[in-house]
This record gives C-alpha cells, structure tokens and sequence, in this order.
C-alpha cells in the first residue's frame, strides 16, 4: 500500500513540477499545459478525471492521491 506521500512524490515526479493534486485549479493547469490533456465537463473534477483516465497514467496517480484518506 502506498503512502499518499509516496503518490503525491510520484505525481510531481511525473508532472516535472511540485503542485497540489488536491487542487482543481492547478490539476486543470498542469494537464492542460504539461500533457495537452482537456478534462470533459462533469459535476466534479473527480468525475471528469476518472472519464479520461486512460488517456495518460498521471491521471490515475491523482485520482488515487485525491481518494487517500
């Protein structure tokens, strides 16, 4: 099991950038800049991350990031 630490070290690795997963700005910012990736609009960030989370592993390491308890 991993460390929300470890997938928050993981995540900033991945993105060439610290920033926080746990923030819908910055994650919006990030994908769209860094990985050309366009969220589709949904109720919720959540939602909208998890209809496009084939397109690139960052994305699963953030939603899991924002699930941890």
């Amino acid at each position: 099991m991993t460390t929300k630490a470890f997938t928050l070290q993981r995540i900033c690795i991945f993105a060439g950038k610290e920033f926080d997963p746990g923030s819908d700005e910055q994650v919006n910012e990030v994908l769209r800049n860094k990985f050309n990736i366009y969220l589709p609009q949904r109720r919720s960030l959540n939602e909208a991350l998890e209809a496009v989370a084939s397109d690139s592993d960052i994305i699963d390491l953030i939603l899991e990031y924002r699930l941890m308890q």
